[in-house]
């Protein structure tokens, strides 16, 4: 599937692409709640949650009860919401 450019709002990103895009990052699909998916990293998961105006990521860092959240508005695009949620916690 062709993504639209990197430097692209989100929000001009159909469902369709926004999940292959998260596929491609390593992402899963969360099978009881779909607009829910996990990233997994040796430090940290972060689960990001598609809600209606904005991405919602929660990290865990591994090894610790502390979860850090944060939101990106769709208005940002594909590569800044990558960059930021990769950075991690």
């Amino acid at each position: 599937m062709t993504l639209l450019p990197a430097d692209t709002p989100l929000y001009n990103h159909p469902l369709p692409q926004i999940e292959h895009w998260l596929t491609a990052l390593g992402g899963e699909k969360d099978a009881t709640d779909p607009h829910c998916w996990y990233i997994r990293f040796p430090q940290w998961t972060a689960q990001l949650c598609l809600e209606i105006e904005e991405i919602t990521v929660h990290y865990c860092l591994q090894g610790s009860d502390r979860e850090v959240a944060r939101s990106f508005k769709y208005s940002l695009s594909r590569q800044d919401i990558e960059a930021a949620v990769l950075a991690g916690p």
